[in-house]
């Protein structure tokens, strides 16, 4: 069971639904056997940039930060998993440039977020290629096309 707290704090009109969140969230997370809980918050780009320059000292807004819950056992009586952050207008901006179907990179950007909650990480190839080959499987569960490769448009035209 996942419980899920869905933050919308961007002004941004089309936004992926609670249903979709949750879906992609489950998808990514189902290897879990215990229940849990994790919030996604929707920002726009000045908070975006104000989160990457704080945690990572980047100075530009990125797509999405994963925060894992890192609580010692038996602090909280609640499996809090952690926090995605998701810059709605830099997704929507990558989907545009990358040709990619919008909710694809939607799909694949909560998939990527929820397996850095997981302890999964991409710093070294190894680490990159297991990720990658794991959010490719589930994105094509759900009839989504590799989202590595250049045009999805022309994967899903093809399929």
């Amino acid at each position: 069971m996942i419980e899920l707290d869905l933050q919308i704090a961007s002004s941004a009109s089309q936004l992926p639904s609670h249903a979709d969140f949750l879906a992609w969230c489950s998808l990514a997370l189902r290897q879990r056997t215990q229940p849990s809980e994790l919030t996604i918050r929707l920002v726009d780009s000045a908070e975006g940039l104000e989160l990457n320059s704080t945690w990572r000292g980047k100075d530009y807004a990125t797509n999405v930060l994963s925060f894992p819950a890192d609580i010692p056992d038996g602090i909280l009586d609640i499996p809090l998993l952690g926090d995605l952050v998701i810059c709605v207008p830099v997704v929507e901006q990558e989907a545009v440039e990358q040709n990619k179907i919008r909710l694809a990179h939607w799909a694949h950007l909560v998939i990527h977020g929820c397996l850095h909650l997981l302890g999964y990480d991409h710093i070294e190839d190894t680490e990159a290629e297991e990720m990658e080959s794991l959010e490719r499987q589930l994105l094509a569960e759900i009839g989504y096309p590799d989202p590595y490769r250049d045009n999805q448009y022309t994967d899903l035209i093809q399929s």
